[in-house]
């Protein structure tokens, strides 16, 4: 149980250091603020506004969990196909396999003597992870909870980023939504973009930019649309 809860832990303190969720966040906050802005521009009520907020937020979040739950489970799926590969070839020719490895290495930079006591070593301690990592760079099977955890994650983030225009669309009277969501949105962008700038490792000013360039024109186009054709 202390195991397992050490687990969930480790998971989460490496998954706050990774800039995805943050991506997810802006996804949510242009994904739902673009489409109130097309709204807007078409002279939507508070009422209107404030559903297609909700909807874009809850449609959204479930949305992007489950283009990244499946895209995770496609991953672990092709793992699982190529460690039953090796599997196979490692039944039919050990020896080959084993000359294989120790070539890899040897081409690593090692001595054929010690590429070879690495390869003995490797192939007995687990012969198919040796060989999913020489050959693939695999370093270990994706967990058969990773999809579900990437889903609910995506799902969370985006619908966190999603509620900073819906909030916006709450409180703000109709006539300075636009301004105020317009705003909201730059302001959480600017935070947001920074954080996954820092997580990894990036340059601030690249990722703030292309976030508001994405974020901005989103709105705008949405606007300008609302406003043509309604």
């Amino acid at each position: 149980m202390a195991d397992d809860a050490a687990s969930l832990w480790a998971r989460f303190r490496a998954r706050v250091r990774d800039s995805s969720w943050a991506i997810d966040a802006n996804d949510g906050i242009i994904a739902t603020a673009g489409l109130l802005l097309g709204f807007a521009g078409a002279g939507a009520g508070d009422r209107l506004l404030l559903f297609a907020a909700t909807a874009t937020m809850l449609a959204g979040g479930l949305s992007a969990g489950g283009v990244k739950w499946a895209e995770i489970a496609a991953e672990r799926e092709s793992e699982l196909e190529l460690a039953q590969q090796e599997a196979e070839e490692l039944a039919r020719d050990p020896e080959g396999e084993l000359a294989e490895l120790t070539e890899h290495w040897r081409e690593r930079g090692l001595d054929p003597v010690l590429a070879g006591e690495v390869a003995r070593q490797l192939m007995a301690r687990d012969p198919v992870a040796a060989h999913l990592d020489s050959e693939y760079g695999l370093e270990e099977i994706t967990p058969r909870a990773a999809p579900w955890w990437a889903g609910i994650e995506a799902t969370v983030a985006f619908m966190i980023g999603a509620a900073i225009p819906v909030v916006m669309t709450y409180v703000a009277p109709v006539a300075i939504e636009a301004w105020a969501i317009l705003i909201a949105v730059v302001v959480s962008l600017t935070l947001t973009s920074l954080v996954a700038a820092g997580l990894g490792r990036l340059s601030a000013f690249r990722m703030l930019g292309r976030s508001l360039i994405v974020g901005l024109g989103t709105m705008a186009v949405s606007y300008l649309a609302g406003l043509v054709f309604f």
